[in-house]
């Protein structure tokens, strides 16, 4: 049986232009080689999951390519770049932080710096987790990151920029990674399941991408497990919602369908077939505010590139916001919010769930007939 490897492994990018949503950092780090202004210390610092360790791998990599290609990529053919695919490179040594963290951990790294490479032109050491450090071995790296010597170049990665002190913020070239947008995250997972000969639904990819929350190397976990769920080299959109326990926003339509027809019924019908599908008030409350959102979003043609979502679903969005009012829309947002905020609070929280609905469901009337008496007193004037 052949061994599984994940896609976060399997596709880790291995040169600066496969690099996912960080085109910022690629193009200065390719520029800095191009020119030779590589800065003795980087900082790399950013959410999980977006590229900082990968970046850095490929940096280590291409500053020490011996046959750069003519955009200033490594090769992949010559020596060092096989020791570096192989594991098996002397000028590069990765520390993991989080959990070498002590003084004498720092000062073995720092006796270890006294040597030039035996081949290549750079040493170049990658530290993960640099805010794990404690503030002895923070203080004992001072010095050789001051003043390292000229064949040696440190990159430093981590999630927590505020809990590094200042004095080495202040030796490093700093670099802070994006988020990565749902429309890089949704294209990628694109590629990887054609490569995989896996069909998929793109809504059910761009649903995969939301709720990673800019985080690839989360997407591609989620990606991984909603192929092992299903059945055959598939992804569906029912099957990933079914997996991820998340709320069909179908249901949100219907229920701002019934509030627009002023049905108190219908709206309590619906929220009650909600709750038996075992999802919560909270969740319901949540998803209700992100949906009024989206559609006041679409009153505007300007504000439409807000909408993060397929040409399906946006269709359906702009045809039912031009049933609601932006005052309708922007009453309901502030009154779904405040219930949002005072829902843990509440003894009954389903009751205080339909008492917002039982609201929303008469304010299309409120609405208009606040819109009528500005009218009449328009006329008067």
């Amino acid at each position: 049986m052949e061994n599984f490897v994940v896609s976060a492994r399997k596709y880790r990018p291995s040169d600066f232009k496969s690099v996912v949503g960080q085109q910022h950092i690629t193009t200065t780090l390719k520029n800095a080689i191009k020119n030779d202004h590589l800065a003795q210390a980087f900082l790399f610092c950013g959410p999980r999951g977006v590229g900082k360790t990968t970046c850095a791998r490929i940096l280590a990599k291409t500053i020490n390519c011996e046959n750069l290609t003519s955009d200033f990529e490594a090769c992949n053919v010559c020596d060092s770049c096989r020791s570096f695919n192989a594991n098996s490179s002397f000028n590069v040594h990765e520390l993991d932080a989080a959990s070498n963290n002590s003084v004498d951990d720092i000062r073995v790294l720092v006796d270890q710096v006294r040597y030039a490479p035996q081949k290549g032109n750079f040493k170049i050491y990658i530290i993960d987790e640099v805010h794990m450090l404690s503030n002895q071995a923070f203080n004992a790296f001072l010095k050789t990151l001051e003043e390292p010597p000229k064949y040696a170049i440190f990159i430093l990665a981590t999630t927590e920029k505020h809990k590094i002190i200042p004095t080495i913020l202040s030796r490093c070239q700093i670099f802070d990674f994006n988020r990565i947008q749902i429309s890089d995250i949704t294209e990628h997972l694109k590629s990887i399941a054609e490569k995989e000969a896996i069909t998929y639904e793109e809504e059910a990819l761009r649903l995969i991408a939301t709720k990673a929350d800019g985080a690839l190397r989360d997407a591609l976990s989620i990606f991984d497990l909603i192929v092992t769920f299903s059945d055959g080299n598939k992804i569906t959109y029912q099957e990933t919602i079914n997996n991820l326990h998340i709320l069909d926003y179908d249901y949100y339509f219907r229920v701002t369908d019934a509030l627009l027809d002023e049905s108190i019924s219908e709206s309590l019908l619906i929220f009650d077939e909600i709750l038996k599908k075992g999802f919560d008030g909270h969740n319901f409350l949540v998803g209700l505010s992100e949906h009024f959102r989206e559609l006041m979003v679409c009153k505007d043609p300007v504000t439409i590139p807000l909408l993060q979502t397929s040409e399906s679903a946006q269709q359906r969005y702009k045809d039912q916001s031009q049933r609601a009012s932006l005052s309708f829309l922007l009453s309901a947002l502030n009154m779904s919010n405040q219930t949002e905020l005072s829902y843990k609070n509440s003894r009954n929280q389903r009751l205080h769930v339909e008492l917002l609905l039982m609201k929303l469901a008469k304010l299309p009337r409120a609405v208009s007939l606040a819109t009528l008496a500005q009218e009449e007193t328009k006329k008067k004037a």
